[in-house]
């Protein structure tokens, strides 16, 4: 097939503020994480699907299959709706309080 690039599980994009390795990037709808450190600008390669270990709002328990959000602000994964990107499930039990959980992100834009 002649108009086929890649098959977007990975994809460079512009950094919209210094991140490190992964970290997770949103611009618009397009979300994934970090695969290196860029800054403001530059380019920054993301996976948009895969588990990965990332930080969370630590004051909430999430159960295996939770749907997650993705808080630019405080760039954190959530179960809290209002003003997040749904980004994926939880892919295991996390503990109130804790800083980490695991993610499964399914590379859907939404």
């Amino acid at each position: 097939m002649k108009n086929y690039i890649q098959p977007g599980e990975v994809v460079g994009v512009l950094a919209p503020r210094d991140v490190k390795s992964g970290e997770g990037v949103l611009i618009g709808s397009l979300l994934g994480i970090a695969l290196n450190d860029a800054l403001t600008g530059a380019q920054v390669e993301i996976q948009r699907r895969g588990v990965f270990t990332h930080a969370k709002t630590s004051a909430q328990a999430w159960t295996v299959g939770a749907k997650l959000y993705w808080d630019n602000t405080n760039f954190v994964f959530t179960t809290t709706a209002s003003g997040n990107t749904l980004a994926g499930t939880a892919a295991e039990i996390a503990a109130n309080p804790s800083a980490l959980g695991v993610v499964l992100l399914d590379g859907a834009v939404r």
